[in-house]
């Protein structure tokens, strides 16, 4: 990068001049450049010869160039400034425009206004709400920042005007023609106030100088150059336009540019020596001075620093610092800033004020008056250089002010240093954009802005869906709003506390309603304030400064008032539920906040979630919601988001990367909301951090994204996509459950099953390629449904990989027997539960491979060891094979029954009521039962299927006593000891298993449909 150097007076060090852009032009520039500091003093901004604004950062990073460049010119630009608040930025240009741009993102937003002739100088009111433009056309304008309409033009110069200054009280505008006459106007009448004939010297347009005129911070003053040789500043009088004093004896050339220091303690001038002096105002003195190789044509002082930026006219830039000596008050110190006329007065004042002090004060303090009553030490000669009682002085000084510091300044310091909690703060909100205009609330659903108008302001709503019926009417804000929530059905505002008159208001405002004036508001008391505020399905909910949390109707009415266990946040609602985020504790030395979340069901009056957010180390909080599926999320300040899942008993998981995504580090992401597999952002440029309201925000969608490490398969993508769907079908399987409605999320579930089995066959390919044959097999294991099996090893076996393929086959095989013994065991406990209990099977049971035959009412039971016997041996039925129907199963158990002589003795047979003397009585199938005493048994809870006419012979029951029957129960003679268990008792265990038949039956039948 090309450097120059300006040279200090006398051992002071010289300034190091930068090119604005890396290989710019190095001849001589026709004096058109331009810089300024941003609000903050982080950044600079500057225009050299040609069209292009330059970003910088300062200190100066060590990669060549500026940080931006912004190339909305056609021609040099003359002017910038920026607005008070540090949100815009206005440039003039010889290209007839003046344009506006957004700070610190740099985005165009409007051409302001458009001269005939070139223009030469571009200013803010100090309320930021007035814009006023002048150059080479016959008139000033004076252009409002709202709607970039023609305010005033004042009109009386006769050549053009090269410079103007806003006056600080926001009462005057001062401006410098070309000629030297400089004029004074009203803002409120428009008229001219004091006309200065030829005060300032006679300049050319196409030279380096400029006269450039500047108020002092307290407005009393107007500094001019001076005309005359030997005079370099004047000051005329705010009031009466009469001259004050003057400074002088410092440059050897009439000076072009001037520029106050913040507390109005010094003035910086340079002129065409190339020399820019620093002037003690209070004395009338120059207290320090630099010599550059080409005339200053643009000073800046910094917002928060003791540093002065220059640019020259071949467009280098530099920064003197420090510029002000170290023993002398800074030039941001505004506790003290005097009057620049009444500045005597305010000298024995402070004498006065100073009398009760300590012995050492009292000898700074003397010292400080000796070296006012003696301004000649200081003065720098011009002939001559420092004296060595200057440097006597100073050093002295330096040491006093340094003893006279307190002991704790370093426990001070590194208290300071400690992180503080953050500030409450609205989701989807942004900070004002110049005091004009800003977002409210901006999420997925719409957008509420504020926009500010001469002390008044309106809140307008809009929807993303234009398709929507119905458009929603703007508001006049009389409360002041700082924050704002909307969903669907309506939206909820809140303003702070403005004293005990004004207290903190909350207003809900629903879209649509049936009944008139359905708006309602309500004023919090006096000592409390809102801090954030969300709307849901039926409910409105405000946290307050005193830690409470309070619940509304959507009509208004008070439905709960809650204790929270700290400091709010922020909050967020969805549907039912209200997520609130408080402070823990206090912050970790790194800066990371303790945050605690806890999520409410306001419907049903229960607590969901409860716990820490994990943020990243250092990070703060900026963002917390729900996805559209009802997810708890949140967004923090590294740029992770993060989403709550109900796996592993309530855990985060990190989804998106906003490092990873941004396409330079000079760009961040700014989180509006999520879906199910997406996340909505806007991205803004640097230092921008937050989306601007004009022009409307552009969404940025990007892929949910797990932190996944570089793998051996190469194939992060698809793994990624894996972990991704099957968290989100454990998702949806876990909701089903949950509802008790799986045939509902059915279609869901099988979209989700056969994209994750689409996945898991290209990893197994991956796989298989990489000649990772286990992870083939395990991923194998993963798929859910049939032709993915099949498909699977038809896949390996394409690869040629005939011995997986073989085990592939195996594994199928094993999974089908499995399933189908499974399925088969399920069938016969529920054929058993239904003929104990005499309830019918249940009817996800009944498809037609098995419905129950007619048989089923009259005959016996199905032969349970045969089935157990047939399953053993490996006969199983596949799912497209029809099963037998129970009534068949039982007819052929009876009949092998009755082949193998395997019937009761006589006197075992079970009498009927009627030959037991009960009368004709009508009986169930299942009501009665052999016992060796003959004692007769029956569940009267059970309800009838079929009605029997005659008496059930015992030769068709295969729960008697037989070796096919294990379940009949042993004679009564049985000895405990030799393991019989009675049939009572397998009715006890059979009931108390009934919830697991069903789980399984239910698991059954979900693998039958998939397959």
């Amino acid at each position: 990068m090309a450097k120059g150097r300006g040279f200090g007076r006398g051992g002071s060090k010289g300034v190091v001049m930068l090119e604005a852009e890396e290989g710019g032009a190095s001849e001589r520039g026709d004096g058109n450049c331009c810089i300024a500091w941003d609000c903050e003093g982080a950044h600079l901004i500057s225009s050299n010869s040609h069209s292009t604004l330059f970003f910088h950062s300062w200190p100066a990073s060590s990669s060549p160039g500026p940080l931006r460049r912004l190339a909305h010119h056609r021609s040099a630009i003359t002017g910038l400034a920026f607005s008070p608040s540090g949100s815009s930025l206005a440039s003039c240009s010889l290209d007839h425009s003046v344009k506006l741009f957004s700070y610190p993102g740099g985005e165009f937003q409007s051409n302001v206004t458009r001269f005939t002739l070139p223009i030469r100088s571009v200013a803010f009111s100090i309320t930021g709400s007035m814009l006023a433009a002048a150059g080479e056309d016959d008139g000033i304008k004076l252009i409002s920042t709202i709607d970039s309409s023609i305010v005033r033009v004042f009109k009386g110069h006769n050549a053009p005007v090269v410079s103007l200054s806003f006056d600080p009280n926001n009462e005057y505008l001062a401006s410098a023609g070309s000629d030297g006459t400089i004029m004074c106007w009203s803002l409120s009448s428009g008229k001219r106030v004091h006309t200065l004939y030829h005060a300032a010297p006679n300049t050319d347009l196409n030279s380096s100088c400029r006269n450039e005129v500047a108020w002092h911070p307290k407005g009393d003053v107007l500094a001019v150059p001076g005309r005359k040789n030997g005079v370099d500043v004047v000051m005329y009088d705010r009031d009466t336009g009469e001259k004050v004093f003057s400074l002088k004896g410092g440059h050897s050339a009439t000076v072009g540019f001037l520029a106050w220091s913040f507390n109005g303690k010094y003035i910086a001038t340079s002129a065409g020596d190339n020399q820019v002096i620093l002037w003690d105002v209070d004395n009338r003195q120059d207290i320090d001075s630099q010599k550059f190789e080409s005339q200053i044509c643009s000073l800046a002082w910094k917002p928060n620093g003791n540093a002065l930026a220059v640019m020259d006219a071949d467009g280098k830039f530099g920064v003197w610092e420090p510029i002000v000596p170290a023993h002398m008050a800074l030039p941001n110190d505004t506790s003290t800033q005097p009057s620049a006329i009444d500045r005597e007065e305010l000298l024995r004042f402070s004498d006065d004020d100073d009398l009760a002090v300590s012995e050492d004060e009292d000898k700074t303090l003397t010292s400080d008056r000796e070296r006012s009553a003696s301004p000649d030490i200081f003065s720098r000669s011009r002939k001559q250089k420092d004296t060595e009682e200057f440097g006597s002085l100073k050093k002295s000084s330096v040491s006093k002010k340094s003893d006279s510091q307190p002991q704790n300044k370093q426990m001070a310091s590194s208290v300071a240093s400690l992180p503080t909690m953050q500030k409450a703060f609205q989701p989807g909100s942004t900070q004002p954009d110049g005091g004009i205009r800003h977002f409210l609330n901006y999420n997925l659903v719409g957008s509420v802005t504020s926009c500010q108008n001469e002390g008044l302001s309106h809140v307008e709503v809009e929807f993303h869906d234009t398709g929507r019926g119905f458009r929603v009417p703007a508001m006049t804000d009389y409360f002041g709003f700082t924050m704002a929530a909307m969903n669907e059905t309506g939206s909820v505002f809140a303003s702070p506390r403005k004293g005990e008159k004004s207290p903190s208001t909350v207003l809900y405002r629903p879209f649509s309603s049936w009944a008139s004036n359905s708006e309602w508001s309500m004023r919090l008391p006096a000592e409390e304030e809102a801090r954030a505020v969300a709307v849901g399905l039926g409910w409105v909910a405000a946290t307050t400064s005193l830690n409470h949390l309070r619940v509304y109707s959507e009509a208004g009415l008070q439905m709960a008032v809650l204790s929270l266990q700290g400091p709010v946040v922020t909050m967020t609602g969805h549907q039912e539920v209200l997520a609130v985020a408080t402070h823990a504790a206090v912050p970790f030395p790194c800066g990371q906040q303790v945050i605690h979340c806890m999520v409410l069901n306001l419907a049903a009056h229960t607590k969901v979630i409860e716990g820490w957010l994990p943020l990243s180390p250092g990070s703060q909080l900026t963002w917390l919601g729900f996805s559209e599926a009802g997810l708890l999320s949140f967004y923090d300040s590294k740029g992770l988001l993060r989403v709550h899942t109900s796996q592993y008993g309530g855990s985060w998981l990190p989804v998106f990367s906003a490092s990873k995504e941004a396409k330079n580090e000079d760009e961040s992401l700014w989180m509006v909301g999520l879906t199910d597999t997406q996340v909505m952002c806007v991205a803004c440029k640097f230092p921008d951090k937050q989306p601007q309201v004009s022009p409307k925000p552009v969404l940025s969608i990007f892929n949910l994204s797990l932190p996944l490490v570089h793998s051996d398969l190469g194939a992060e993508d698809l793994e990624n996509e894996f972990l991704l769907k099957s968290w989100q079908l454990a998702q949806i399987t876990d909701e089903a459950v949950r509802v008790n409605d799986e045939d509902e999320h059915e279609e869901e579930i099988l979209k989700l099953e056969a994209t994750l089995d689409r996945c898991i066959l290209r990893l197994i390919a991956a796989a298989c390629k990489g000649d990772k044959l286990m992870k083939a097999v395990e991923l194998t294991k993963k798929l859910s449904l049939d032709k993915s099996w099949k498909g699977a090893i038809k896949l390996v076996s394409a690869m040629k990989l005939p011995a997986l393929a073989e085990r592939l086959s195996t594994m199928y095989e094993e999974k089908i027997t499995h399933e189908a013994s499974q399925e088969q065991e399920l069938v016969v406990q529920s054929a058993l539960t239904g003929q104990v209990r005499n309830t019918a099977i249940d009817a996800s049971l009944n498809t037609e491979g098995f419905r129950p035959s007619a048989t089923m009412k009259h005959g016996p039971a199905p032969d349970v060891q045969r089935i157990k016997s047939s399953l053993s041996n490996g006969h199983v039925l596949s799912h497209k094979q029809k099963v037998p129907s129970i009534g068949e199963r039982c007819e052929e158990a009876s009949k092998s029954s009755l082949s193998n002589d395997h019937v009761l003795p006589q006197k075992q047979r079970v009498p009927s009521t009627e030959k037991r003397g009960e009368g004709p009585t009508k009986s169930s199938t299942t009501g009665t039962f052999a016992e060796d005493n003959g004692t007769h048994l029956e569940d009267k809870a059970t309800l009838n299927v079929a009605q029997e006419e005659e008496p059930f012979q015992r030769s068709s029951n295969p729960f008697a006593k037989s070796a096919s029957n294990p379940f009949a129960k042993p004679p009564v003679a049985t000895d405990s000891h030799t393991g019989g268990v009675s049939l009572l008792e397998s009715l006890k265990r059979m009931r108390d298993t009934e919830l697991d038949l069903k789980g399984k039956v239910a698991r059954s039948n979900k693998a039958v449909r998939h397959s």
